[in-house]
């Protein structure tokens, strides 16, 4: 990957949810919602303070992470479908995935 995010920005591919729900039922893609989980491919150093002291990511690459349904902005790079967020929109690291 060719990004390096900025400042308190991570960089998330969306993990996708599954297809069919617990009774067996197939939900087609267009009725589907965008998944709200996604693993981070990059972070960046973090932000600095008032005093200009860096406060370091609490993120790292490969964390598995919650976040808003309209968190972040899209871009494409290589064909892949990638977001970029603060660290801020990120709501929690799923543990254990």
């Amino acid at each position: 990957m060719k990004l390096r995010p900025l400042h308190d920005r991570v960089i998330v591919k969306r993990v996708e949810n599954e297809r069919k729900t617990a009774s067996g039922i197939v939900i087609p893609d267009n009725a589907a919602e965008k998944p709200d989980q996604g693993e981070v491919l990059a972070v960046g150093p973090g932000k600095k303070d008032d005093q200009g002291k860096l406060i370091p990511m609490g993120l790292k690459v490969g964390d598995r992470i919650l976040f808003g349904k309209y968190s972040g902005q899209t871009v494409k790079v290589d064909g892949d479908e990638l977001l970029v967020m603060r660290e801020d929109d990120v709501m929690a690291v799923v543990e254990g995935a």
